[in-house]
Order: structure tokens, then sequence, then C-alpha cells
């Protein structure tokens, strides 16, 4: 089993579980997400939610790119690393006021709106504030992602974005809002996706609702994709990057763009899943009459994602090199979802080892809880150790 390449001696001095951020992994995204899009009418978002960890921020940041954020924290954090308010989106199916107005006061690029109620709240605050609210409407495309239920957002069954029947008596009533200006539409199909065919469809649908507002005399200057694209779990180590050459091929090769108009982007997961790292210590072998356990000191708390979508994350033994036997790796929390991997090939293991659970940098740190009342996992970058 082929492991990555980590300052082990230095691991070894910390209190575990900790997270891990390899900052020249995530530079190397960063410069090919940029070689791969150098159109000037191509902006790129960092999705907030995928890690708000200060250095991968601050790597961002100094990479250019802009801020998708679904909450007012979010909005205040990217305004807090550096991120212009003109390069900031906020997007979210519930919107609180006070959210709204840290918007509005900021004047960040553009809210996607999800429903006729947020456009009339937007509205209202926004007249109080004396401002103007740009608007991209969220629409539901109802394309399939064809990925796990519960990160799929662009089918009818799912909460988001306005219902593609609803379009354009929606995009009618934004132009009789005196305080919003239309600016453009807002898609997003769903998670983890790495066949390229519900992209290339998606772009088939936004080509057939920018014909029907057309027929309707509405046109906008920016189409924002959303993110969504997949990383590679199974290979960290040969496939540290994500498919960031195909995925921006199917939007040249299949989106219709009107003359002028900008072309947006939220990607999140690939930009910093691949550079985290979960490192924790093993704390017990318990040998069963069907099955090893390999109980260790990270939990749920710490990467929620297993337990949660049933989701795989390639786990390394840093300082053992016996031969392979197979195990269930756990937690220490009091719930039997805790576990992080079933029946799983590993290089023999003993208390005090070190494991890494890779591929952590999206929807792990930013995810962790004090259930059972544990801390919070510490955090380290490539700078730091």
């Amino acid at each position: 089993m082929m492991k990555g390449n980590f300052p082990i001696t230095a691991f070894q001095s910390q209190q575990t579980p900790f997270y891990y951020y390899d900052l020249d992994l995530l530079q190397r995204t960063l410069e090919e997400i940029k070689a791969q899009a150098p159109e000037p009418h191509f902006h790129v978002h960092y999705a907030m939610k995928a890690c708000v960890n200060p250095a991968v921020l601050k790597t961002i940041c100094e990479a250019g790119l802009g801020a998708d954020c679904v909450s007012g924290g979010e909005i205040e954090a990217a305004l807090a690393a550096g991120i212009p308010p003109e390069r900031i989106v906020y997007a979210g199916v519930g919107k609180a006021d006070w959210e709204i107005k840290l918007g509005l006061h900021n004047d960040i690029y553009c809210f996607n709106a999800e429903s006729e109620a947020e456009l009339e709240v937007i509205n209202a605050l926004a007249a109080e504030m004396g401002k103007t609210a740009r608007i991209a409407l969220r629409v539901n495309p109802n394309v399939d992602a064809h990925t796990h239920h519960y990160i799929t957002t662009g089918l009818d069954e799912n909460k988001f974005g306005i219902d593609l029947s609803q379009v354009g008596q929606v995009a009618v009533l934004v132009k009789r809002l005196p305080n919003l200006k239309l600016v453009g539409l807002h898609f997003h199909i769903g998670s983890q996706i790495t066949d390229m065919v519900p992209f290339q469809n998606l772009c088939v649908r936004i080509n057939e609702i920018q014909e029907q507002l057309a027929d309707k005399g509405i046109r906008v200057s920016d189409i924002n994709v959303g993110g969504g694209l997949g990383i590679n779990y199974e290979h960290p180590n040969h496939c540290p990057i994500a498919d960031f050459e195909g995925y921006f091929k199917v939007f040249r090769k299949h989106l219709q763009l009107r003359e002028g108009q900008i072309l947006h982007f939220e990607l999140g997961r690939s930009v910093v899943a691949p550079c985290g790292t979960l490192i924790t210590k093993v704390l017990y072998v318990k040998k069963g009459r069907y099955k090893q356990f390999v109980i260790v000191d990270a939990g749920m708390t710490d990467l929620i994602r297993p337990a949660l979508y049933q989701a795989f994350h390639r786990i390394e033994n840093l300082t053992s090199k016996a031969p392979e036997e197979i195990y269930d790796v756990v937690g220490p929390i009091c719930e039997s979802t805790d576990v992080f991997v079933k029946d799983y090939p590993m290089s023999g293991t003993r208390r005090g080892d070190l494991l890494a659970i890779r591929s952590a940098g999206a929807y792990g740190e930013t995810m962790a809880s004090r259930y059972n009342l544990r801390k919070l996992p510490a955090s380290y970058t490539s700078d730091d150790l």
C-alpha cells in the first residue's frame, strides 16, 4: 500500500487527533485551476462551507478566488480573509434578516435567491438601507447528479431553488421590485460528481432556460453553474488533484453563453479535500470472534462524513510496515455509527500507531462538533511542522 509523504516525526510530538493541511498541494491545486480556467469571464468562487481553516483561506485568497457563502458567518470569514466583497456571492435557502443586511452593508456581488418570499424580504431590507441588491435566481434544474442522495441538490424533490415552471414569473417579479436588480441565474446540482455527463445535462438545461427567458425579453449578465466536482478518495497519492481540465472543458463546449456573459463556478471539495488529513492515534486493538477493531482517538465528532454519508476515506498506518491485516477502524464515541471503515486491509496495527485518514480537507474540520463533550481537533499546516 503506497503511503503519503508526511512529517511523521513532527506528528509524533503533537496531541492527537488533529488536522494537517498540505499547503504545497493546495497551492498546486490552485495553480491548476487557474491554468485550466484562464478566461477573464470565468470567475471561480471558493465554497466556504468546505473548509474555513484560516491558513487555508489565506492561501485561497492570495490565489485570487472569490467566495461562495451560505451564511453570515461565512461572509464575515471571507471578508476577514481579505476576499473582496465584489467577489462574494451569497446562497442559502434560509437567509436570516441580519445575514441579508450584512451582505447589503458590505455590497457583496450577488444574492443567489431561492424563492419569491426571499426576494420580497431582500427588497424590503434593501429599501430600508437605501441599497439595491444584485440578484441571481437559484433555479432547480431537475438534473440528476447521480451521487449520494444526501448531497444531491438539483432535483424537484430537493429543498433548493426555484421550480423550473416558475422561473419566468419570478424573473418578472424581480423586475417589479424597485430595490432589486436581476443580474444572473444560479444552479447547483450536487456534490462529489466525477462523471461529467450530469454537468453536460446541466448545460443543456441552462441553454433551454436562457432561450425561454429571451422569449420574455429577459437577459442576464451572469450564469453561475455552482460546483460539485468530485475527487478520487480511493487513490489520493496517485490522483491528488481533481479533473479540472475535464470539468471546465464541459462548460466551454456545451454551455451557450450570450455575448458578454460572466460564468461563475463555486468549487469547494475539489479545492481543499485532497490537501487535508486527519491524524489519529490507535488507543486499542480489540480482537473479537469475527472482527478485529482498531479503536482510535478520533471519532465522528472530528470527521462525520463516514457516519453521515457512508463516505469512504483511505486510511494509512504511518508507523507500521507489518504485513496487512483486516480491521474495522472505529472511534470512541458512544454511537454505533462511529465507524470510519469496515473490513479494511491495513498494515498490522498496535497501540500507539499513527493513522492518517486521507482526503479530509473538505467537510472535516468545519463539521466537527463537541458531542460527548469532546474537544475540537487542533490543526496544523505544512508550514507549521
